[in-house]
């Protein structure tokens, strides 16, 4: 399985490539009020507003940092309902993509974060898969699509 491979504070972590539509600079946001403090804003995709989430905040860290490498991951997100969305993911470090052997995953034994995943390891540590299907609350879900709330 193809991953990106990016940073939440000193832990690697990898998106599969599957559900990922493009990756862009950082680019200035729009504050959505309101909002989970992880919702770092709304962003304009060719006159398409998509929101945006922090990663790092989401994993309980401070904010990302705006740095030649952090960037936004526009993927693909399937609500349960099965509707599906562009969301922004601001993710730092953004090291390029790997090939992680399936028969290399493992579940972590560790119950924290519903979003994250099986890890795999290599020479340079463990990496953590994100799960792009757990990764927002109904709640949000209901706040940042309109359509999500029937779902």
């Amino acid at each position: 399985m193809k991953v990106l491979l990016f940073h939440i504070g000193r832990d690697r972590y990898g998106l599969p490539l599957a559900g990922i539509v493009r990756v862009l600079p950082l680019l200035e946001l729009k504050q959505l009020p309101l909002t989970p403090d992880y919702v770092a804003g709304l962003m304009d995709l060719h006159g398409t507003p998509v929101p945006v989430i922090d990663l790092s905040r989401l994993a309980g860290l401070p904010a990302a940092a705006a740095q030649f490498d952090t960037r936004i991951v526009i993927v693909d997100y399937r609500a349960p309902g099965g509707a599906t969305h562009a969301l922004g993911l601001m993710a730092t470090q953004v090291r390029g993509i790997a090939d992680i052997a399936a028969e290399k995953l493992e579940d972590s034994g560790v119950a924290t974060a519903p979003f994250l995943g099986q890890v795999a390891s290599d020479a340079d540590g463990i990496v953590q898969l994100v799960e792009l299907e757990h990764l927002l609350p109904p709640d949000v879900r209901a706040l940042l699509f309109q359509d999500a709330g029937a779902e």
